[in-house]
């Protein structure tokens, strides 16, 4: 098709893109087709695999709260870790996690699980950022240790939820060792550029229920909630989210 009718029939902007993206996908398959293999074909091993595997059973400690309650539940087809926590007597909050536990496993659909076991009505959507510091140790050859920092920064769906019973304000996004996000597309290609460097992005979808009265304003509970997700995010960076 000449140039001219291609321009035409689609945008440039659009061409661009999908340059770009043929691009990203040449860059990681050009080697391994020289090597005769595909890297993607057998992704490299997620180190922590086994802590994630092992959250469910283990729990997860949540500095400042107290754990009232943990559980295994099914949702989706899927075992999900849920914990019923304390903050004050009058601060309670539910999370749920569900950590990877296969190397091909991938985030999908757990938003819409979670939300079609309760029956949820959402509304009020908006966007939360926050930034996690973790410090932790470093070997160097095994002579020496040095304190270094694991950073985050995270992006989160912030929302209100309510069925015939209650009435919550969720936090809900994608956890994994230096970022965030509730889309699935955005841990895919951080996945992707790791692999580059023959690595692994591992992952915990964390889905955070606050309670507040019927039909209530969830801005009241924005700072309760970036608190507790900020809290959320650290304790599993210094665990299964390791970044070794």
């Amino acid at each position: 098709m000449p140039l001219s009718k291609l321009l035409h029939r689609y945008p440039l902007s659009k061409i661009i893109l999908l340059g770009f993206l043929l691009g990203l996908i040449g860059i990681g398959a050009v080697p391994g087709y020289f090597a005769g293999n595909w890297r993607w074909a057998s992704p490299p091993p997620v180190p922590t695999l086994e802590q994630l595997k092992g959250l469910r059973k283990t729990g997860l400690t949540i500095a400042g709260w107290q754990t009232l309650q943990q559980d295994t539940v099914l949702i989706g087809g899927r075992n999900w870790l849920l914990l019923e926590v304390q903050h004050a007597p009058q601060t309670k909050a539910l999370i749920l996690l569900l950590p990877q536990s296969d190397p091909s496993d991938q985030p999908q659909v757990e938003w819409t699980d979670v939300s079609g076991l309760q029956r949820w009505i959402l509304d009020s959507y908006s966007q939360m950022q926050f930034t996690v510091a973790v410090p932790h140790d470093a070997d160097s050859r095994g002579e020496a240790k040095f304190t270094a920092q694991q950073v985050a920064t995270v992006q989160a769906r912030f929302l209100r939820a309510r069925n015939e019973r209650q009435t919550y304000a969720v936090l809900q996004w994608y956890a994994w060792p230096n970022g965030g996000h509730p889309a699935p597309s955005h841990w895919f290609w951080a996945d992707r550029r790791a692999q580059l460097s023959n690595r692994r992005v591992p992952w915990v979808a964390v889905s955070i229920q606050i309670s507040i009265e019927p039909f209530g304003n969830i801005e009241r509970s924005r700072q309760l909630a970036e608190s507790l997700g900020k809290t959320v995010q650290a304790a599993l960076m210094a665990g299964p989210l390791e970044n070794l």
